[in-house]
């Protein structure tokens, strides 16, 4: 490093192309707090500038190069000093030499696979971030700037409906029906109770949505059941041939799509816990897994090309021009 570049230093800053204009989402941070970030889809480009600001003008910043890094990470807190990287993108924005003046870069990263739901849990976080370096000899210099990817779903084609049976032999014979078993994330849970046989004295009943979250493989698995929500459904003693209707409204309550099995590190599921508590406290449950997804709510037009492109990235240029006009007519349908 040579005598005018000693003691000079640079900051960095991270503007995406459309920042006024794209949309941001809530998301929970490590410590439980909410913050927001720029919300970005499977497929999209991410582009922007980066802006290299010298700390002491007039002096020179000799440098290694300058890259820009789009990363998409998984941490389990138990192992915190691992990180699993699924998605790791690195543009050269500029080789080795060095800065006499602030200066700012381009940088595109074309039609970015992000393959799974941002998520910070109980053991384990996924995120996406892009990451700036200005490197140096001794110390880089380098600026994080986190994003917020949402996974999108369209209806399911099978959605059946939920239909159990509580019984305790000769003292209790309860029946429930749920309208469907997949619910978008504001969906509302329809469903009915039906009280065949009555014997014990119910004092109380509700429904609970609880989640679980599995991280890790082999001996290092770890469970974390949280309740989301609680529905009182009835407060008193039913008798025989009763049926109370239950809707539950999921749009109130924070939660994510189900996540099976992502990259193989953690499983996030959802289930609708019935619980009977009779006058001696004792407590009676049938638990039933349902799937939650999160429902597109951004333009259906945009999405068509969107895959249309994914196609040609794929298939080639043939190939896309082919989805290209399948999209357009499944619009002109729509």
């Amino acid at each position: 490093m040579s005598f005018f570049s000693f003691g000079q230093s640079a900051e960095i800053d991270i503007v995406l192309k459309d920042a006024e204009t794209r949309k941001k989402a809530e998301h929970k941070t490590e410590d439980g707090k909410k913050d927001k970030y720029f919300l970005l889809y499977d497929g999209e480009t991410v582009s922007g500038k980066v802006n290299v600001t010298l700390k002491n003008p007039g002096k020179r910043l000799e440098h290694q190069g300058i890259k820009m890094e789009f990363i998409g990470q998984i941490e389990l807190y138990y192992d915190r000093g691992n990180h699993h990287e699924f998605v790791s993108l690195v543009k050269d924005l500029a080789r080795p030499g060095e800065l006499t003046q602030s200066q700012t870069f381009d940088f595109e990263f074309t039609h970015v696979e992000k393959p799974y739901e941002s998520y910070t849990g109980q053991n384990v976080k996924l995120r996406y971030f892009l990451r700036a370096t200005v490197s140096r000899r001794l110390n880089d210099i380098s600026k994080e700037m986190d994003i917020v990817v949402h996974t999108l779903s369209t209806y399911p084609e099978l959605n059946s409906s939920i239909k159990m049976e509580v019984g305790i032999e000769d003292c209790l014979h309860i029946e429930f029906e749920y309208n469907k078993s997949k619910y978008h994330l504001k969906d509302v849970i329809v469903g009915k109770i039906y009280f065949l046989l009555v014997r014990l004295k119910i004092r109380h009943m509700e429904i609970d949505i609880i989640k679980r979250e599995t991280t890790g493989t082999g001996p290092n698995v770890y469970h974390e059941n949280d309740t989301i929500a609680k529905y009182e459904i009835m407060d008193g003693a039913p008798v025989r041939g009763e049926s109370i209707p239950i809707r539950l409204f999921l749009a109130g309550y924070e939660m994510t799509p189900t996540m099976r099995d992502i990259n193989k590190k953690y499983s996030v599921r959802y289930y609708l816990n019935l619980v009977l508590i009779d006058e001696e406290e004792r407590r009676y449950f049938k638990q039933q897994e349902i799937t939650l997804w999160r429902k597109g709510d951004i333009v259906k037009k945009s999405m068509s090309h969107q895959a249309a492109i994914a196609s040609q990235r794929f298939e080639g240029s043939s190939s896309a021009e082919k989805a290209l006009a399948q999209a357009q007519a499944k619009e002109q349908e729509q």
